[in-house]
């Protein structure tokens, strides 16, 4: 399950880089939107609407993904809470077609599974008599 686990991390950065792209990358659109705006006489609503609209999304992939990419590492270094924050991602993930969804399913599988919980709660302490 180890292998599961860390391949189950690698996704998770690899997903969350690929956030972090796609958020810069709708930054820069919004930042273009805003300069139309700005420097061209044309509809300054428009752009003004487009501008906002894509900061807002371009901001959802920042978060999303800064917030994958930390549960991917926290994930590799076995840490209890990277297992958490997985677990807790793998909900938005799942409308996320198509990768996000095999994302999704793919870490709970593994992260629900005995082997896995063993791997970060340890072993239960027994009670003192």
């Amino acid at each position: 399950m180890r292998s599961h686990i860390r391949l189950l991390g690698v996704l998770q950065l690899t997903w969350g880089a690929i956030g972090l792209v796609l958020g810069a990358a709708t930054l820069l659109l919004a930042i273009g939107a805003l300069a139309i705006g700005l420097f061209n006489s044309g509809d300054r609503v428009g752009a003004g609407v487009t501008a906002l609209t894509f900061g807002v999304f371009a901001a959802a992939l920042l978060i999303g993904g800064a917030a994958n990419a930390w549960a991917g590492r926290s994930l590799r270094r076995q840490e209890p809470a990277g297992r958490s924050a997985v677990m807790w991602l793998a909900l938005p993930n799942l409308f996320l077609l198509p990768f996000g969804t095999a994302l999704g399913i793919y870490a709970w599988w593994v992260l629900l599974h005995n082997e896995s919980r063993a791997l970060f709660v340890g072993a239960p302490r027994q009670p003192s008599t």
